[in-house]
């Protein structure tokens, strides 16, 4: 990686101008995802995160997806500013990872452990947040720009049916990512002594 790890803690952010060029190899995003689905923790070790990276034609299918079930549910008026945000912001990167989780891990969880059967789901996406993190990180330390999104379970069929996923694989959040064309605006930060207790 390029940069030191708190360095690339502090400088992820969400980036909503996206370019499609990028600086790294296709490979090396591979090898990223590879290495989050190896090393990130998970309840039981249950590895119940799966994710799913889609470049060139399927990044742009995903977005396209995203509109066209949206001009179901919203007004034209409304859908016109959606496409004007998909479409400068996600659609415009380079790619979008996908994360799901795997239901059929986290039931098996739950009954082979039953007293801890209502914490499973939790924990699950406790997992998924590691996942998503550990990726955004990690794109922000080879220099990209990613955001988080949330469109489903808006989109959660259409996408299965599109890339044939299995039933039981639950999406839950999709990280466009691409060249930053536009940093992110200052931060604020409530204060810590809200935030932060120590006993010693």
């Amino acid at each position: 990686m390029k940069k030191e790890f708190w360095e690339a803690v502090k400088g992820r952010r969400s980036i909503y101008a996206l370019g499609a060029e990028i600086t790294v190899s296709e490979e090396r995003i591979q090898e990223l995802v590879k290495d989050a689905l190896l090393h990130t923790p998970s309840p039981f070790n249950s590895q119940s995160t799966r994710l799913v990276v889609l470049f060139n034609g399927n990044h742009k299918r995903l977005w396209e997806i995203t509109l066209n079930e949206l001009a179901k549910l919203v007004s034209p008026e409304q859908l016109e500013q959606s496409k004007n945000k998909i479409n400068d912001c996600f659609a415009s990167g380079y790619g979008t990872i996908l994360f799901f989780e795997e239901k059929n891990a986290v039931d098996a969880l739950c009954a082979a452990f039953p007293s801890y059967a209502d914490r499973f789901p939790v924990w699950s996406q406790h997992t998924n947040a590691m996942h998503q993190f550990v990726l955004w990180a990690a794109l922000e330390a080879e220099g990209l720009g990613a955001s988080l999104q949330h469109y489903n379970p808006l989109i959660d069929d259409a996408v299965r049916k599109e890339w044939d996923l299995p039933d039981t694989w639950q999406l839950v959040a999709q990280m466009p990512f691409g060249k930053v064309l536009a940093p992110a605006g200052d931060k604020e930060f409530g204060p810590l002594d809200e935030r932060m207790k120590i006993f010693k």
